[in-house]
């Protein structure tokens, strides 16, 4: 069995503590920004597996990565809109940053096998 990915460990710590998080969101939008921020999430999550046993890794990191800014766009939106808090905003936001961070140097990686 492969070790796990830092990466992975991450994302799955921070989709945990999201999931708690969005399941307290108002009824009134857990239809709209609740589901799509989960669905989100979830698809990262499934890029991530994908990835570690695909040879076609840079396309689904790309996808990845894109996934990850519209989780920072839509958090930021709830964040505006008083349905996360400054704080949760801040720590969901330096998790999707590292995220990031961590996917970029995956991409690297995978650019310098290639040549």
């Amino acid at each position: 069995m492969k070790e796990e990915l830092p990466l992975f460990v991450l994302w799955t710590e921070f989709l945990e503590w999201l999931l708690h998080k969005t399941e307290k969101f108002p009824k009134s939008v857990r239809f709209t920004f609740s589901s799509r921020i989960d669905n989100l999430a979830l698809d990262a999550l499934e890029k991530l597996i994908v990835a570690r046993y695909s040879s076609s890794r840079k396309q689904v990191l790309h996808r990845l990565n894109l996934d990850l800014e519209k989780l920072r766009v839509l958090l930021r939106i709830c964040n505006r809109m008083g349905y996360l808090d400054h704080k949760g905003y801040e720590y969901a936001s330096r998790k999707i940053d590292e995220a990031g961070r961590m996917t970029g140097g995956w991409i690297k990686s995978q650019t310098e096998n290639e040549v």
